[in-house]
């Protein structure tokens, strides 16, 4: 068996693995949440965000699920609905600051405000071996800045609790600083990025600026950055490292005030994003999300995580 096999048969062992524990209910002394505990999913209305809904409103947990458009999202709510299901829509634009506002206004006034933050919406024009930068400030705008955006103003509303509050965001293995196939090349930069002491908010913003000018100015083939679906794997690259940025920041929040903030890869899933082309399941993609919202009484934050096991930025 060569090297190939072996990787291929490990990772159909750990898949099973993984379907066996979801079969395996949490116990009551597990459950740190009930129906009051409120869940927002951004971009729910399809693929892995509209499974992380129904994952976690089968746990008993209350869902707000989100979509920019408001008749889609209507629609999806009413599967879960029927399914009997506590599942809410309202409409939410993560580029939008008024569409934001009317949310946030709306979850404070509804809840009281929320226990969990799933930063699923997101967007790709690249498939197969594409790699066009046409769609770039689009895709960095809504996969970085968007996300960011639900994190900053959700943050203020995440509600008290013993057990913490959690944000998890869908990222990808393509945003790894140091892929040897998709990593940064550019010394400099990867540098600024994995030093999570001096990392800050105005360090991953400008890289992020200076990878769209370089797009603008027809360098960006040697800036030395990912050369696999590039404006994608940046977007996710910089979401990974505001994850660990924030983890920073909020371990200062008093004990019962805490935030548990991380990323998860969810593989090359067979939805539209990928064409259809990928190999694991909705089911599949949705599990580590799920899982990293309720883990009970493991407090973990600022990590990268992909089958519910922690790898490398």
């Amino acid at each position: 068996m060569d090297k190939k096999e072996r990787a291929k048969e490990k990772k159909e062992k750990r898949r099973q693995e993984i379907s066996l524990l979801r079969t395996i209910p949490y116990s009551d002394y597990q459950r740190w949440w009930s129906s009051e505990t409120i869940a927002v999913v951004t971009g729910a209305n399809r693929g892995i965000g509209f499974e992380i809904a129904h994952q976690l409103a089968s746990h008993g947990v209350t869902v707000v699920l989100t979509s920019r458009e408001t008749a889609v999202g209507e629609e999806a709510v009413k599967v879960f609905q029927e399914g009997g299901l506590n599942v809410a829509f309202h409409q939410l634009d993560i580029v939008d600051p008024v569409s934001i506002q009317t949310f946030c206004d709306w979850i404070k006034e509804t809840y009281g405000g929320l226990d969990i933050l799933i930063n699923n919406a997101g967007v790709n024009f690249n498939c197969g071996k594409d790699n066009s930068v046409e769609f770039s400030e689009m895709v960095i705008q809504v996969n970085y800045f968007g996300t960011k955006n639900m994190i900053k103003a959700l943050t203020p509303l995440m509600r008290p609790s013993p057990a913490g509050s959690r944000i998890v965001s869908v990222t990808s293995r393509l945003g790894r600083l140091n892929s040897k196939r998709n990593g940064i090349s550019n010394v400099a930069v990867r540098e600024q990025l994995e030093n999570v002491d001096t990392l800050s908010e105005e360090v991953i913003d400008k890289t992020m600026s200076t990878f769209l000018e370089q797009v603008k100015d027809g360098t960006w083939e040697s800036g030395g950055w990912p050369h696999v679906f590039t404006d994608y794997s940046l977007s996710k690259l910089a979401v990974n490292a505001y994850t660990r940025l924030m983890a920073r920041i909020f371990e200062e929040r008093p004990e019962g005030e805490k935030i548990y903030i991380n990323c998860y890869c969810p593989g090359w899933v067979k939805t539209a994003m990928t064409g259809w082309a990928g190999h694991v399941t909705i089911e599949e993609a949705a599990d580590t999300a799920v899982w990293l919202a309720l883990l009970p009484d493991q407090f973990v934050s600022g990590k990268f995580f992909a089958e519910r096991r922690e790898i490398n930025f």
